[in-house]
């Protein structure tokens, strides 16, 4: 969010460690002109200590999602795993880096207010340095002292000293006072969404599809934000008929998920290192997707005879669930997925169940009209899985919507071609913006001869999921990714 000029005569109050001084644009070689209590004057560069091994990998880190669009959450382990760095370290490492993502677009408002100047205009460098060095001294415990001198330390052996005097002056600034304090004078005050938005650090779209969402429920908008900023539980699926989910945390040392019957809760760890991963008896695996997988089972369908489709299946998870219930009543699931890699994983995901993998585009698949059950897992925004992709929030642009609703309502209207009359196409969608969701099924309804079911039946033991007839998972309701289904019957 852009930065807002300092707080005039009709501000609210202000809260926090002491009153800021006035604030001008300041060039990055400025030296600040005096101290924050007890944070001293960066030392001569010879003395300069490059960061410690937590504070370098979540600044390379920061850097790989700036430059190259990199995953948080994939380019962290692998640096963390390179380098040797675990236990306490790897710990910091990973909150600085996933805080520091999730937190940027207050982070920079609160930077340029600091700076006087807009973010867009500082160095991309020294930019996530600032917000590496803000990051700790607004959001952790880290000493007001070691969160300055370790930034700015970096910004003079990166840069040089007049840069390294800038990043100073910026964090001195910022360490003047608390979050709170920043947030009462920079975030909207005539705009709830807005608010709610900037205390969150959600881009203020976002904010506002979520509120739509919710509906009449959105007063829970604040539950939902404060949601993508927990660090989520990892869930794992036991595949049925291998290993029931009580062994299955028996195992791992987990508990029994509270919805869906082969889910189990990971304390912690890394999951790819557990036996009954590697070994294929359970995969990692949102407890909400279980759902989704489970649904396409349950719903009545009259004479099904066991030819299943998942037409957007990479990376095959829910393919391998579909698949492994599917197996006791004899059904084979066909997965179509165009992407190489994509493709590959569902492979590898489905090795020993009844699968057949397509790499063919689902919009024209030259499938054989007539399957029993297809789901329709489509490609959308993600906005459902914020708090496992920490950078995603900012990455995304409203202007994605229209694109990728053009794509689920042509996924969709190919499902419902190759269901034969009486069978079921469920459609789902990792987000709950209302034109990824309601907005589809409502043109699917209009041009194609289906039925909406109830689908809320099919996700219990799991409640308040919305007024039907779809339902609507919610992280901060249910612990889980928020999943959008529909259930739709072949006319």
């Amino acid at each position: 969010m852009p930065p807002t000029g300092p707080a005039g005569p009709g501000s609210p109050p202000r809260s926090g460690r002491h009153e800021a001084r006035p604030r001008q644009a300041a060039p990055e070689s400025a030296r600040p002109q005096s101290a924050a209590a007890g944070i001293a004057e960066p030392g001569p560069g010879p003395r300069r200590k490059p960061l410690d091994p937590a504070r370098r990998a979540a600044f390379d880190a920061l850097r790989a999602v700036s430059e190259r669009n990199a995953y948080a959450n994939l380019v962290l382990p692998a640096l963390l795993r390179e380098r040797g760095i675990t236990g306490r370290d790897a710990a910091f490492a990973t909150e600085l880096t996933y805080g520091t993502c999730r937190a940027r677009g207050l982070l920079d408002a609160v930077i340029g207010a600091a700076a006087g100047r807009a973010p867009d205009t500082i160095d991309p460098v020294l930019l996530d340095l600032l917000r590496l060095g803000s990051y700790q001294l607004l959001r952790t415990r880290v000493d007001a002292h070691a969160a300055v001198s370790t930034t700015v330390d970096q910004a003079g052996i990166e840069f040089d000293s007049a840069r390294a005097g800038f990043v100073n002056g910026v964090l001195r600034t910022i360490a003047a006072r608390d979050e709170q304090s920043w947030v009462v004078e920079l975030a909207p005050h005539n705009d709830p969404v807005g608010h709610a938005a900037f205390v969150h650090a959600h881009p203020r779209w976002i904010a506002q599809a979520f509120a739509d969402a919710l509906g009449a429920a959105a007063g829970e908008l604040d539950a939902v934000l404060a949601s993508d900023d927990e660090r989520p539980q990892v869930h794992l699926a036991a595949r049925p008929g291998v290993l029931t989910a009580a062994a299955l945390a028996d195992s791992v040392g987990g508990t029994v998920g509270r919805y869906s019957p082969y889910a189990v809760y990971l304390p912690g760890g890394d999951p790819g290192g557990l036996a009954p991963v590697r070994d294929g008896q359970a995969l990692v695996q949102d407890e909400g997707s279980q759902l989704v997988a489970q649904a396409v089972t349950l719903a009545p369908v009259d004479r099904d005879a066991g030819r299943w489709l998942d037409l957007c299946a990479g990376p095959g998870g829910k393919t391998a669930l579909l698949a492994a219930l599917g197996a006791s009543a004899g059904a084979t699931v066909t997965a179509v997925e165009p992407a190489p890699h994509r493709a590959d994983l569902v492979v590898e995901n489905t090795r020993g169940l009844p699968v057949e993998v397509l790499r063919v585009d689902g919009r024209h698949s030259d499938l054989e009209p007539g399957f029993d059950r297809v789901l329709v897992d489509v490609p959308c925004t993600g906005l459902g899985a914020l708090r496992r992709r920490p950078e995603a929030r900012w990455r995304r642009q409203p202007s994605d919507v229209p694109a990728l609703a053009k794509l689920q309502r042509e996924l969709l209207a190919a499902a419902i071609s190759l269901t034969r009359p009486g069978g079921l196409v469920l459609y789902a969608t990792c987000s709950p913006h209302l034109a990824e969701t309601v907005g589809v099924v409502a043109d699917a309804l209009r041009r194609h001869p289906v039925e909406a079911l109830d689908t809320r039946p099919l996700f219990e033991p799991a409640g308040d999921l919305g007024a039907g007839p779809y339902v609507q998972l919610w992280p901060h309701r249910h612990g889980t990714d928020a999943m959008f289904a529909a259930a739709l019957r072949r006319q």
